[in-house]
């Protein structure tokens, strides 16, 4: 496999659109809350992102509305601005064991502080993780059209995470987001793992 180092906005927007296919929860009550975050103790390796509500008001930010953790196969929308950040969470977060892979998270972890105090175990940065394969992109729509040829589309991303209730494509964005980061993570372990890539060099770029 060649991995391009960037990738223009006029190219992402000729790919075909990634749909997740999976099942997703939307959780509302704190009960439900922990009993999600029960059930996602027992994965070692998940996939996690945040919305926030925007904010059009210049100096005010809102606080994270809603926490997304996916597994290969399902994603849990956590509606925190309803459930609050519950203690299952908490620890599922600390926990040193399970893996928990995003992107931005240096951004996302102070605003779940302001949820509850708590100390991340186990996180990795994806902006991080995938600078040894030569990508120079941050954002996860422009990693994962690198690396799996799909646009990840971003019409949701500004809407209201605050709603009364999210619509279907808000939640296929949310869980996108976080599914999309565990799909990065285990194919770039599997190159990594079996040495079958390689950098286009900067001369040969087409971007």
């Amino acid at each position: 496999m060649i991995i391009k180092r960037t990738i223009s906005k006029e190219n992402i927007a000729k790919l075909t659109k990634v749909d997740f296919a999976g099942k997703i929860h939307v959780v509302e009550t704190p009960q439900d809350a922990e009993r999600a975050a029960t059930y996602l103790k027992q994965f070692s390796l998940l996939g996690i992102d945040t919305e926030t509500r925007p904010s059009f008001k210049k100096g005010h930010i809102n606080k994270i509305a809603l926490l997304q953790i996916a597994t290969e196969k399902e994603a849990f929308l956590f509606r925190l601005n309803k459930t609050g950040l519950v203690l299952p969470l908490i620890l599922l977060l600390e926990n040193p064991r399970i893996t928990k892979v995003g992107v931005s998270l240096k951004d996302d972890v102070p605003k779940l502080h302001e949820c509850a105090p708590f100390q991340p175990r186990g996180i990795v940065e994806l902006q991080e993780f995938v600078r040894p394969f030569g990508i120079q992109e941050m954002s996860l729509q422009k990693i994962y059209a690198i690396l799996f040829a799909q646009k990840i589309s971003k019409r949701q991303q500004l809407s209201n995470w605050e709603a009364d209730s999210l619509t279907e494509p808000q939640q296929q964005y949310a869980a996108i987001d976080a599914w999309a980061c565990l799909q990065i993570y285990n194919l770039l372990q599997e190159l990594k793992a079996s040495g079958d890539f390689e950098i286009e060099e900067i001369n040969e770029q087409n971007v």
